[in-house]
């Protein structure tokens, strides 16, 4: 996944993975099909979102998701599970929230790439 990632960029996506816990796809999927309690964050950009996005997530995009956490889930102890395209933006995101006292953050790796690559359900906006 790191094919058009600037040096500099990976170097901080890879100290944020060294403190962020990260699951699979297919974990989440497994999360759902049990019925788990998890908010899916979806922190892509509001065009990447409107194109297609896992069915439930709530959008919070990377840019504006430490603004607008707390109104979104005030409960620091949620699980919470971010993805992006390919789990890089959500490890740095999820790196923040967890510098913002929340307790129990996972980054998905693999992003809706992989999940779309799982042949998993997605949404999209109706034309």
């Amino acid at each position: 996944m790191a094919k058009n990632h600037s040096p500099r960029f990976l170097d901080i996506v890879n100290s944020a993975k060294s403190r962020v816990p990260e699951c699979t796809v297919h974990d989440v999927k497994s999360r759902r099909d049990k019925g788990e309690e998890f908010t899916l964050i979806d922190v892509r950009e509001d065009h990447e979102f409107s194109q297609g996005r896992i069915p439930g997530a709530i959008h919070l995009g990377k840019g504006i998701i430490e603004r607008d956490i707390e109104q979104q889930v005030p409960d620091t102890s949620t699980l919470l599970i971010l993805y992006c395209g390919g789990g890089f933006r959500s490890a740095l995101a999820a790196d923040n929230l967890q510098t913002m006292g929340y307790t129990n953050v996972i980054s998905m790796d693999g992003g809706f790439s992989g999940w779309k690559s799982a042949d998993y359900d997605i949404e999209t906006d109706s034309p």
